[in-house]
């Protein structure tokens, strides 16, 4: 039981890590949203998209994380996009909200073979809270700390910066994350590292099935990598999509996630499902615990729902949907 608990300790500060770095957590991402992973999306695809995320994580585990985020892009004139993402987490007593306004720039450089490059760039502001209300006297600790008197907050501010290439089907970003040291208060925070800066890389290819079968292929790979400690992962992605005469689909995949040295030992393994019917679309992924923790939990749930409103053709091909 005290391993256990060690673990669960482990991973709920690497969590905290993780979500003020603002890391796209497990599979949202793949709801049909790039601009999750990167302000070079904003303002690809449809004038208005919105996605809406609900996330569960160890079902099972009081106190477990719990998330939820909105994001939003939209095209402004031909060649350029703006986007907003708002997101509220609770990991045990610790409470966080956060904030990241985006622009985007998209250029062609070949009009002809669709070659297109984009630059982005994020402002991000995080509000970081320990609910000092929930804590509990132990055997150990008799007497809260008479110092404690009230909630400890945060706020810190930082940039993203990111690049995209795409070429028909294939796209590659890079994204350099939070590129300013964390101010930290060193009376609520003291382990936590100054240096939040972490690299992503994200690249897939959509290829179509055989014609007439209004079927979408998309092997896609991302991964992060972070400054602090060199810490790494992967996820290993594959969904398909099957249209419809109206434009409409609905989709399938799998997730794979493994630390980049633990290659045969994923963090998380687990299938998603979708489906966009005119303006609304809906998501759900499961994410399949396979560490200690897989015993006294059910998992992670990820709820996804969308619009996709204000539709207008683009006289530029850069800012064209990605999606069919």
């Amino acid at each position: 039981m005290r391993k256990l608990l060690t673990y669960i300790l482990f991973l709920a500060i690497t969590i905290s890590y993780g979500q003020e770095l603002n890391l796209p957590v497990f599979t949202q991402y793949l709801a049909d949203n790039n601009f999750v992973v990167s302000p070079t999306y904003a303002g690809i695809g449809d004038n208005l998209k919105i996605r809406a995320n609900g996330l569960t994580q160890w079902v099972g585990i009081k106190d477990a994380p719990d998330n939820q985020s909105i994001y939003g892009d939209f095209r402004i004139a031909d060649r350029s996009g703006v986007g907003i993402s708002l997101y509220n987490d609770k990991n045990g007593y610790t409470l966080q909200t956060g904030a990241k306004f985006s622009f985007a720039h998209h250029l062609i450089l070949d009009y002809y073979s669709k070659q297109y490059l984009s630059f982005g760039i994020s402002y991000n502001i995080n509000n970081f809270r320990i609910d000092i209300s929930k804590f509990d006297t132990t055997y150990e600790h008799p007497v809260i700390d008479p110092y404690i008197t009230d909630d400890r907050r945060t706020s810190n501010n930082n940039f993203d910066v990111g690049a995209l290439y795409r070429n028909h089907g294939f796209w590659l970003s890079f994204n350099a994350n939070n590129i300013l040291n964390k101010n930290i208060d060193e009376t609520i925070r003291k382990l936590e590292p100054r240096l939040l800066l972490n690299y992503q890389i994200y690249s897939g290819y959509t290829f179509r099935g055989p014609k007439k079968s209004g079927l979408e292929f998309e092997p896609s790979v991302y991964y992060q990598m972070f400054s602090s400690d060199k810490r790494s992962s992967t996820d290993v992605n594959f969904k398909f999509r099957k249209y419809d005469r109206n434009e409409d689909y609905f989709w399938a995949g799998i997730s794979y996630r493994f630390l980049n040295d633990q290659f045969l030992k994923p963090l998380n393994i687990g299938p998603m499902v979708g489906f966009k019917k005119s303006l609304f679309y809906f998501g759900y992924a499961y994410q399949v615990t396979t560490n200690e923790l897989a015993g006294y939990n059910s998992g992670t749930h990820v709820i996804t729902i969308g619009l996709e409103f204000l539709q207008g053709i683009s006289n530029c091909p850069c800012t064209q949907s990605p999606v069919h």
